[in-house]
Formats: structure tokens, sequence, C-alpha cells
């Protein structure tokens, strides 16, 4: 797995929670990620166009594009999205979605037919240990059921989400697929915001800015960077970079957001980093 990759996907992908928590102090969350797909979608089909690739494609693809966007962006985001309008910390939102190596590992086994090696294991254990370091002295605050619910429903639509895009992987060129995805994911989230908010958004240069940045460094670089990252190594490898996005998280949420960090967060950084390299490293992808 190409190390560089996956250093840009963790710093990126945990910016993502620090730009979250600003875009729902100034939009509902499902309006602000509608409108954030929408753009997303325009963005990937010019993108697609400019390299020539096939845009129709067959009932078949269409569907399982649509899914994985659904999957990824309606119920992971949406989740996460929502979560934080309800008040969960960007740091607790991170810590409990980085749980989702273990499912992933868990289940790429009897459900892609990938070997997990005692290595990858002994990886796992340690990001797990990471993460309970951070989650364990923090995890004080009052939080409501709804919000600790929805960030649940998040994490396994990250799981799923993941084996589900390992499985299409091969299926249609990367920009194609996330422009199938963002279409699929723009149009569930408007009628989930119908259904369940009243719509609105507050386009002052705070939400500006966060949504720029969801826009082109999450949306255009992190997911798409994933996505290459599955297409080329395994499900569950890929996953485990996921024990680093909370102790990264944390420190970006101490910086930007002015939440606590503590002594605890700082040593879980170190073993989910030693995890991670554990169970990611290889001579072979």
């Amino acid at each position: 797995m190409p190390q560089i990759f996956s250093l840009f996907f963790v710093i990126l992908w945990s910016s993502a929670f620090i730009t979250s928590k600003v875009i729902v102090e100034n939009a509902s969350p499902f309006a602000s990620l509608s409108f954030r797909f929408v753009i997303v979608a325009i963005g990937f089909l010019i993108f697609s166009i400019y390299l020539g690739k096939k845009i129709i494609v067959n009932k078949k693809a269409l569907t399982e594009a649509c899914l994985s966007g659904i999957l990824f962006h309606g119920f992971y985001l949406g989740g996460v999205f929502y979560s934080f309008s309800l008040g969960l910390s960007a740091t607790i939102g991170a810590l409990i979605v980085s749980l989702q190596p273990i499912l992933t590992n868990l289940l790429a086994g009897p459900f892609l037919k990938e070997e997990v090696t005692w290595k990858q294991w002994i990886g796992i254990l340690f990001g797990f240990l990471g993460t309970f370091f951070v989650i364990g002295y923090d995890f004080e605050q009052n939080i409501p059921l709804i919000a600790l619910v929805s960030i649940i429903v998040a994490l396994l639509a990250a799981t799923t989400a993941t084996l589900w895009q390992k499985k299409l992987s091969d299926k249609l060129p990367l920009a194609v697929s996330n422009f199938y995805q963002a279409i699929g994911a723009s149009i569930f989230l408007f009628l989930i915001m119908l259904l369940v908010e009243d719509p609105y958004i507050d386009f002052n240069y705070q939400f500006v800015l966060s949504m720029s940045w969801q826009i082109i460094a999450i949306s255009f670089g992190a997911f798409t960077i994933l996505m290459y990252l599955i297409k080329i190594g395994t499900a569950s490898k890929t996953s485990n970079l996921f024990f680093l996005i909370a102790p990264v998280s944390a420190c970006m949420a101490w910086i930007f957001l002015k939440e606590d960090i503590s002594k605890y967060d700082i040593l879980g950084l170190l073993i989910s980093s030693a995890g991670v390299y554990i169970a990611t490293r290889s001579k072979k992808i």
C-alpha cells in the first residue's frame, strides 16, 4: 500500500471531522450534505468527461455505485453530521467511527475471502488499545442517546461500504464510480432532509470555507484516495488506517476547536500508529 497516499488520506479524512463541526453550526446536517454532493456529482461528471470515460453504464453498475454512495455518504456522513448537530464532539465521533477496522477485519474473511494474518490481528489489537486510551478518559460528557445511535449507524455504514466497495472495485473507473455515488447520495440525503429536519444553510464565510474544504480536499481528495487504496489493497488493511483517524482528529480538534486533549490522547496516537504500521506493512500490496 503506497504509504504517501495513506498519510494524505489520514490527514485529510481527520480534517473532515473538524470542518463538519463548523458546518453543522451554520447549516442543518442533511441540507448541507445534499448541497455538497450535488456539487461533487457535477465535479466528477466534468472530470469523467475530461478523461474520456464512458458515462452511460448498465443498470447493474449504476445501482451498485449508487448504493455504495448511499452507504458511504448517506448513512456514514449523514450519521456523523447528525450526531455532531446534536452536540457530539469531533473527538468522540472520530473515536467511535475508528472502531471500523475491527468490524471490517472480522467480516473481510467470510465476505471477501481475504486472509487476515496474525500480524494484522496484532496491529488491530494495538489500534484498539490506542483508541481506548483516547476514549477512556474523554467519554465523561453527557451524550444524547440519539447522537450515540447516529454515530454507531455511521460506524456500521462505513464498515459495510468498505466491504461493498472492495467487492465492486473493478467494475467502474474511479471518476465514473464517484460520480454515480455522489448522485445516489445527493438524492438520498435530499429525501432524508425533507423527512427529518427544517433545512437551512447560512452561507457565511465559515460555512463557505469549511464546505469548500470538504468538497475539494475530502470528496475529491480523501475519498478518491480511499477508493484507490481499497482497489489496490485489501479491505482489511485499508480499514486499519481508520485507527489513526481518532487520535489525529483529537489533535486537530484541540488546535482548531479548542477541545481538550490529554496525555492519554497523545499516548493513544503513538499506540495506534504502531498498530497501523504492523497491520499494513508488507512487501507486496
